[in-house]
């Protein structure tokens, strides 16, 4: 008997120094696991660099990601975002931590204003050198300190001319019965209210309360009209033909008219919006040097062109420009004619009256 109890004692030690060995051993494997995984203070990861991108939906060939990954052994975490608005929402907030941001120009004026961005070290992007004159020194970034362009284009109406027999030379046509639950808004309230600002006569940079009570009250009477307030899905919507008209951004509709040759782009006789979206590294970025190699290798021009022909937006890559199809370079959709941007204003920084603005569109869309 006591060479039994002797020997079932001798077994449960064994069995819990197993137990404390084995509990020993995944503790030093998990360990590990996190070591490698987690990114440290520096933003790296397991002593490989990280660069946080955070840009617009669908407006990057993700290819040159790939390609900039191997080039350079960087890796590179992308978000994306639907509109400057909930850019600025989130990084604001606090509560990310990204190098390098592509907004558009009222909000870069902004960010600039509040201190959000870093000044970009020239020197380390060489690549500048390709972007074409006008796109630089412009209001939103006057001394060219923060920002590198990246497209450009206009905002305008595209339709389906096999649905619309009216002329389309007009912001007016979104406000025809005739074509009720046909038409597409953007669910952006700079861009929607912007161009009501333009159908009435005024500036879309207006901070008159009268005139942008006035075009509430046009939004909120346009409403019953509208089919739907969308973002990048209106793309596909179109091509689609689930509408009649949309507003779109202009490479937007060069790429819808690739896929169906029903839709024409047109810049209404009234004046619409000439913007520009650009490259940031944003205050605090943890790889200021990675952020600004990225810019410098989205300027190469072989880059670029992989981009633009993605995404079908306007370069404002001088060597790029000079790769383009005859065809997209002679489409007014994406290099309208000078007298056509002569008519379209620029998003200045409304951060005065932002709440405004904001009331206004939470109005709009709760009516």
């Amino acid at each position: 008997m006591k060479k039994l109890i002797k020997l079932a004692k001798k077994n449960t030690i064994w069995n819990v120094a197993r137990v404390i060995t084995a509990v020993l051993v995944m503790t030093l494997i998990m360990g590990s696991f996190v070591g490698c995984n987690n990114q440290s203070s520096d933003g790296n990861t397991g002593g490989k660099k990280v660069l946080k991108v955070y840009n617009w939906g669908d407006y990057i060939d993700e290819s040159v990601i790939d390609d900039f990954e191997e080039k350079y052994g960087i890796e590179v975490i992308y978000d994306t975002f639907a509109t400057n608005e909930d850019m600025y929402v989130k990084i604001k907030s606090g509560g990310s931590d990204y190098d390098v941001a592509i907004p558009s120009d009222y909000m870069i004026e902004r960010m600039i204003d509040e201190g959000m961005l870093e000044k970009i070290n020239f020197e380390n992007v060489p690549n500048f050198k390709y972007i074409d004159d006008r796109f630089k020194n412009l209001a939103y970034d006057p001394t060219n300190e923060y920002s590198v362009p990246y497209m450009w284009g206009t905002l305008g109406i595209i339709y389906n001319k096999t649905m619309v027999d009216d002329p389309v030379d007009s912001w007016e046509i979104l406000w025809n019965e005739k074509y009720a639950k046909q038409i597409f808004m953007l669910d952006s309230s700079r861009d929607s209210i912007g161009i009501t600002l333009k159908k009435l006569g005024y500036s879309l940079n207006s901070r008159n309360e009268k005139e942008l009570e006035e075009a509430k009250q046009e939004l909120i009477k346009q409403k019953p009209l509208v089919l739907s307030y969308m973002g990048d899905d209106v793309k596909d919507a179109m091509i689609a033909g689930q509408a009649a008209l949309a507003v779109v951004w202009s490479g937007d509709a060069v790429y819808m008219k690739w896929e169906n040759s029903d839709l024409e782009y047109v810049i209404p006789k009234e004046g619409s919006n000439l913007w520009f979206d650009s490259m940031v590294i944003l205050k605090g970025s943890k790889n200021k040097e990675a952020a600004e190699l990225f810019i410098n290798y989205m300027c190469d021009p072989e880059v670029a062109l992989k981009n633009t022909k993605y995404i079908g937006y306007s370069t404002p890559n001088t060597e790029t420009k000079k790769m383009l199809d005859e065809d997209i370079l002679n489409d007014p959709t994406a290099y309208p004619p000078d007298e056509l941007l002569e008519k379209c204003e620029v998003f200045e920084s409304v951060k005065d009256v932002v709440k405004l603005y904001d009331r206004i569109w939470t109005e709009v869309k709760a009516s």
